[in-house]
């Protein structure tokens, strides 16, 4: 399917720090990304966004959500309204989906628990999944401390964990059947393979 609008990479603070327009040079670039968003504050400001008629749309959102103790129930309930509406809205759209990134410690099991309802939801509104958390988690379920100093906000040793996931991620979508096509869930093993090292990652 031929580009005909730009891609949008929509989330917080995460986002809005990348340099979508130097990292990616080949393609029509647009950064939607706010500082400090809930997915609240992303459904607030989706109209927006479609309005823009982006032709592919690149969606990290949720750990600010975690920071304001809103429950997984809500935060998941959130973002599967997002996919939802910019699927019913932009029904030719190429959307990928990230999980949400690890933090500090404290949230691994509730990243984890989004996370899983996430890679499960995507395919019902024909987005990808692309999972985050091997290349940026330490093995006790934080943050890897050499992509970031705080525990939340990536360096650029970060940003370049991320961009060599999401690099080949965004060229799977852009060669992937139409999104009229079926995109299978997850098979079991898979999410068998994904429940052990989330179980390995809390003890």
């Amino acid at each position: 399917m031929p580009e005909t609008g730009p891609t949008a990479f929509v989330g917080d603070s995460l986002t809005a720090d990348g340099r979508w327009e130097e990292w990616f040079p080949d393609r029509d670039v647009s950064n939607l990304g706010v500082a400090g968003e809930t997915t609240d504050q992303l459904l607030e400001r989706l109209d927006d966004i479609i309005a823009s008629r982006p032709h592919t749309i690149v969606l990290l959102t949720g750990t600010n959500d975690l920071v304001w103790r809103a429950p997984v129930e809500r935060i998941v309930r959130n973002i599967e309204m997002v996919l939802h509406r910019l699927r019913r809205d932009l029904p030719d759209a190429l959307i990928l989906v990230q999980s949400v990134l690890p933090r500090e410690r404290a949230f691994a099991s509730r990243i984890q628990d989004i996370n899983r309802h996430l890679w499960q939801f995507a395919p019902t509104v024909k987005a990808r999944y692309l999972d985050l958390w091997p290349a940026l988690a330490s093995a006790n379920g934080e943050i890897n401390p050499a992509y970031s100093e705080d525990g939340v906000t990536l360096n650029d040793t970060g940003y370049d964990a991320w961009l060599a996931e999401l690099r080949p991620a965004l060229e799977l979508l852009r060669a992937a059947p139409p999104v009229t096509g079926t995109i299978p869930l997850p098979d079991a093993a898979a999410l068998r393979a994904y429940e052990e090292r989330r179980a390995s990652n809390e003890a």
